[in-house]
């Protein structure tokens, strides 16, 4: 068995966004095999085991993930993450993979698939809202697929969204309030937050929304206002439902699951679509097993590994 540390050399983004679309592809296709992912929730975060099994690339395992808002304070990122492959035919494990820098670049990757399908054109505004470190990744995998004319950020922290135009050379960035940051033809909500901070309307239509923040159960970024508004796509409906975006209206009765237009996979497929350049659409986000997989193969393809040995 092999151990796969952060510092191996990475495949570029296009590569990332590819490898990303396709097990996207195969989930709307209806192959892949991933049960929703199961938390287990402590004081001040959670921990989720998020298995899966891409037949298309003959990749089976598992990755364990965190999630800890506080941990920037002392020094650790909010997310770390572990991802045991495994041989589906022996179910030999094969390979232990350092996933936290890989957990941002696929959730970038998964991002930048539904703008390239969902946004309303090829060069846009984009509105960032939350600065963090998904939020570079988001633009960084966006970039690599449309022209983004000028960026609004928004952080609750005035200084952090400051800093984040340093991050990017050839982008115009403007830190701006909230309501600034809405005005776009794209917007990347990335925050914890357990309250909308997106009011519905501050947002025009034709705008797209990829909604990453509310990965787990009492999260949600968007007023439902604005759900009811938009037709919605997930990554996963059942997951989404339990821990996305939607999971908080679903649940007070303010949205149902009916109203999910679809899910990216369908959109990649080519079996649902933005249908006029005026509707609002939204991505819900809530991170697929089937994302880690896809991304631990391109590293397993690409580096070499240490040689792990067990009496």
């Amino acid at each position: 068995m092999k151990y796969y540390p952060e510092g191996l050399l990475l495949p570029p983004l296009s590569t990332i966004n590819q490898a990303i679309e396709e097990a996207f592809r195969e989930h709307g296709e209806g192959r892949a095999r991933m049960p929703p992912k199961v938390y287990v929730n402590f004081e001040k975060g959670d921990f989720r085991t998020m298995p899966a099994y891409l037949p298309g690339l003959g990749v089976a395992g598992v990755k364990i993930v965190n999630v800890h808002p506080e941990n920037p304070k002392i020094g650790l990122p909010t997310v770390m993450a572990l991802t045991v492959i495994l041989d589906p035919e022996t179910g030999r494990p094969e390979a232990v993979l350092n996933a936290t820098l890989l957990t941002d670049l696929r959730t970038g990757a998964a991002g930048a698939v539904a703008a390239k399908y969902l946004a309303p054109r090829r060069s846009v505004t984009l509105g960032i809202v939350g600065s963090g470190r998904q939020a570079v990744a988001q633009v960084n995998a966006i970039a690599e697929i449309l022209e983004i004319e000028e960026m609004r950020v928004w952080s609750r922290t005035p200084a952090n969204a400051a800093r984040f135009g340093d991050l990017f050379d050839r982008i115009s960035c403007i830190p701006s309030s909230i309501e600034r940051a809405c005005d776009a033809d794209l917007i990347v909500t990335t925050t914890p937050s357990r309250k909308p901070l997106v009011r519905s309307e501050w947002i025009g239509e034709g705008t797209h929304i990829n909604a990453i923040g509310a990965d787990a159960p009492g999260k949600e970024e968007l007023d439902p206002a604005l759900l009811t508004r938009a037709r919605v796509f997930v990554d996963d409906m059942e997951q989404a439902v339990h821990s996305g975006e939607v999971n908080v209206p679903i649940s007070t009765g303010l949205y149902t699951a009916g109203e999910i237009a679809g899910t990216l996979g369908e959109v990649v497929c080519g079996r649902k679509k933005r249908e006029t350049a005026d509707e609002i659409t939204v991505f819900d986000s809530t991170g697929l097993a089937i994302q880690d997989l896809a991304i631990a193969a391109l590293v397993m393809e690409g580096g070499e590994g240490t040689e792990l040995r067990f009496p």
